[in-house]
Formats: C-alpha cells, sequence, structure tokens
C-alpha cells in the first residue's frame, strides 16, 4: 500500500486552517511518509519565514493517508 502526504496550513491568530493540500508524491510505507512530513512542514516554515509565522502565528499540521490516486 501506497501512503500520500496531506498538509494542512493554519493560522492561531485567525483560528482558521486551509483546506488540506495532497502533495504529488507518494511513498512505499507510513514511515517515510511520516518522516517526509516532518521535512516538508519544517521546509514550508523557513519558506514562509521567521517574521510572517510570527506575526500569523502560523503552524503546519500533516497526516499520511492511504494513496486511492490513480496512478497515469
Amino acid at each position: 500500500m501506497k501512503f500520500m502526504l496531506v498538509m494542512i496550513f493554519c493560522t492561531a491568530l485567525h483560528q482558521q486552517c486551509q483546506k488540506p493540500y495532497p502533495m504529488s508524491e507518494s511513498y512505499d510505507n507510513f514511515y517515510n511518509c511520516m518522516i517526509a512530513g516532518y521535512e516538508e512542514a519544517k521546509r514550508k516554515t523557513l519558506e514562509v519565514g521567521a517574521v510572517q509565522v510570527n506575526k500569523e502565528l502560523i503552524y503546519i499540521k500533516f497526516y499520511c493517508a492511504p494513496d486511492t490516486r490513480t496512478e497515469t
């Protein structure tokens, strides 16, 4: 079974989250998907930057779900 990483971007300041965003890559197992989630969350946090993260109280949630997308 393959897994897909689903990211959710949120702001504690406005108590809102965007719609879940499935990433394009699939992972061969849950462990690899979770590791990728932590790495991607860190990468996106650094990309947004400290000023914006602190101003909007931005945080990122993620989960790994079975990938039911069809391969093309």
